[in-house]
């Protein structure tokens, strides 16, 4: 059995611009799971640098299941880039320091928490996700989507900001998808059952759900 390495920065032979991407991460803050893949037109170092206001005296975390498809140019935006909303300014004095240092005594800037990308996830080009979003397992972010709030499992969304375009399958199918959670199996079971996990009939699983 030839399975492709998930620990090889570049598992296509001569092509350095697709990478399994959890090799290619720097950040702590950011997790990233098995065989989740990221092709950029120029460089995947670009990954890092399109994940936005991402400071470490923040905290917040960028997530990213198994087999995830991220698309060149998608860029998530961290919590660092809020502002406040509820106060007459917005401005950040406080961060100039000298007589605005206390400014935002009392205060804190929002958070939305950890950004969460499910497992089996595509994101396409240019996509846009906001702090705090929840992307469940299974959904399709459509090319230069804004995603501003999450995003249901086995959801196509799209535009801006997105909005659902269709479920991937019934309710119920989409039910018995996430008990089935086939990006938990070992890989082997993985490969031995790719014809059914690349086909349209869930009944092809047969025993497995």
């Amino acid at each position: 059995m030839s399975i492709p390495d998930k620990n090889k920065p570049f598992p296509l032979e001569g092509y350095n611009r697709l990478c399994f991407l959890k090799n290619c991460i720097k950040n702590p803050n950011i997790s990233v799971g098995d065989y989740t893949y990221y092709d950029d037109f120029e460089d995947v170092a670009n990954f890092e640098k399109n994940v936005k206001y991402h400071f470490d005296f923040v905290g917040d975390k960028l997530l990213i299941g198994k087999f995830c498809m991220i698309a060149s140019d998608v860029t998530f935006i961290m919590n660092g880039a809020n502002h406040l909303t509820d106060a007459i300014s917005s401005y950040p004095f406080a961060i100039f320091g000298g007589d605005w240092k206390d400014a935002m005594k009392g205060k804190s800037y929002p958070s939305k928490g950890d950004t969460v990308i499910g497992n089996d996830v595509w994101i396409g080009y240019k996509a846009t996700i906001l702090p705090g979003v929840q992307i469940g397992d299974g959904a399709i972010i459509a090319s230069n989507a804004t995603v501003t709030k999450n995003v249901e499992p086995y959801a196509i969304v799209g535009g801006n900001p997105a909005r659902l375009i269709r479920k991937r399958f019934s309710e119920t199918e989409i039910e018995k998808l996430l008990k089935l959670s086939w990006w938990d199996w070992p890989i082997e079971k993985i490969t031995k059952n790719l014809k059914a996990l690349t086909g349209d009939k869930l009944q092809e699983l047969g025993d497995y759900i």
